[in-house]
């Protein structure tokens, strides 16, 4: 399972995903242009002491990335207008979870190129979440399907 970050613009939210990805050993792939430099002090506050237990990979751009991949790797992009809840749609240890900005989302060439696209049900008056929930959200429920998640933490 990974994360990717899709030309993220706030660095307190790539800090808290980093910080997500740090407590379940999950790597970071961030696909510029990003809206900070990596060395912004909220960066790095929000993500703490816990950037070297961090791998964090940076991509010139989505080409870079999507040919840096395995073979057996699986996109899921992330969108408000899908139409497959992430509780419903079933993860594969593969995957790579697909965010986009947090002012854009996922650009429509992007989302209409893959095959997996899920959202996070909203019900109430807001038109999304923050982008480090949503990825904690959407990184749980993955690694719930999968098995990944320790049945006794001490």
């Amino acid at each position: 399972m990974r994360i990717a970050l899709f030309e993220p613009e706030i660095p307190p939210n790539t800090g808290n995903i980093a910080r997500l990805c740090a407590a379940t050993q999950t790597e970071l792939h961030l696909i510029e242009p990003l809206g900070f430099s990596l060395d912004d002090k909220y960066l790095r506050r929000a993500g703490l002491d816990y950037w070297p237990q961090v791998t964090v990979r940076v991509w010139s751009d989505w080409s870079a990335f999507t040919a840096s991949l395995d073979p057996g790797s699986r996109l899921v992009l992330t969108s408000k207008k899908a139409r497959c809840s992430v509780f419903v749609f079933a993860f594969h240890p593969e995957d790579v979870l697909v965010f986009g900005s947090e002012t854009a989302g996922l650009p429509d060439w992007l989302l209409d190129s893959g095959p997996c696209t899920v959202r996070i049900p909203i019900w109430g008056q807001v038109r999304s979440l923050n982008l480090a929930n949503a990825a904690a959200v959407c990184l749980y429920e993955a690694y719930r399907q999968i098995g990944g998640l320790p049945q006794d933490i001490s």
